[in-house]
């Protein structure tokens, strides 16, 4: 199972082992619960330890930050092609094909899904804990960690300077000005079970546009969430008259033009919760949307 060790400094010496935990780790009170039933859950220099002891300066704290139950849910593996483009002891990070959920759906109980996938590769012990969740129609980067404790880590720091994600997309029409922020609310469509729509007893939800390029009726954008909201960037685009290009829900279902909404999570900028290291990937345009590109016969702005 995968640790984090801490070395005591001067300044935090007379700290209990579960002040560290909470204060400078960061684990919540059910995860260090847990922890204390685990042999080698929380161990001092090498010995278990109770959350209780004090510690001294140069003491070598280790902490287990695996997860220390088997999933809530079965999950039926799949054979799907999931690519993994980053990952490490802690998470890792895929590049999602079109048509796969995150998880298994009542609507939908036949689709691919990354937790499916990752079962079929990791086996069905692996715990999933997706992050940034992408629409089933979505392509592109996205982070999973392999902990709780990870999984809240990465949570915390969504849509800050420490979690930046950039899409790109393809909309029909173009906005104006070529540059922007949309600042509107989001809410429930009430005359749909999936629908979102601006209104404004809504949730606030921020994104910035920019238009990379355009033509044939179409624009290239560079898109950004400064929130999470479901379905975000759809209905923002659809607000601003320009929905996505074979958005069926906010827009009009082209298949002859792309089959999905044409969105795709396609850079990321983590520091990570635990070593700290600077991650910066990319994920270059699925197939789609380049055909599409060429279609718009686009001249660059």
């Amino acid at each position: 199972m995968e640790t984090i060790t801490r070395i005591i400094t001067p300044e935090e010496a007379g700290s209990t082992v579960r002040h560290i935990l909470k204060a400078a780790l960061h684990f919540s009170s059910h995860a260090i619960s847990r922890l204390t039933r685990a042999e080698t859950g929380i161990l001092v220099n090498g010995v278990r330890s109770r959350t209780t002891r004090i510690l001294e300066a140069g003491d070598i704290l280790t902490v287990e930050t695996g997860d220390h139950r088997p999933p809530r849910t079965a999950v039926t593996p799949g054979n799907w092609p999931l690519p993994v483009v980053w990952e490490d002891g802690h998470l890792l990070v895929v590049n999602k094909p079109a048509g796969m959920t995150a998880h298994a759906s009542n609507f939908v109980p036949d689709t691919p899904t990354v937790a499916g996938a990752l079962a079929w590769e990791r086996g069905t012990e692996f715990v999933f804990h997706p992050v940034n969740r992408l629409d089933k129609g979505t392509t592109g980067l996205m982070v999973v960690a392999k902990s709780g404790y990870v999984h809240d880590l990465l949570r915390r720091s969504l849509h800050t300077q420490r979690f930046y994600r950039e899409y790109r997309g393809i909309c029909v029409g173009c906005p104006q000005p070529l540059q922007g922020t949309v600042d509107a609310p989001i809410g429930r469509n009430e005359a749909s079970v999936v629908a979102r729509m601006v209104r404004p007893d809504g949730v606030p939800a921020v994104s910035e546009y920019e238009v990379l390029a355009q033509g044939n009726g179409m624009a290239f954008l560079k898109l950004v969430p400064q929130t999470g909201r479901t379905h975000q960037l759809r209905v923002h685009m659809a607000y601003l008259g320009c929905p996505l290009a074979g958005d069926w829900l906010y827009g009009k279902e082209e298949p002859e033009l792309i089959g999905r909404p044409a969105l795709h999570s396609y850079a990321l900028k983590l520091v990570h919760p635990v070593t700290g290291e600077s991650l910066e990937l990319t994920a270059p345009l699925p197939a789609d949307m380049e055909r599409l590109m060429k279609n718009m016969k686009s001249d660059h702005i």
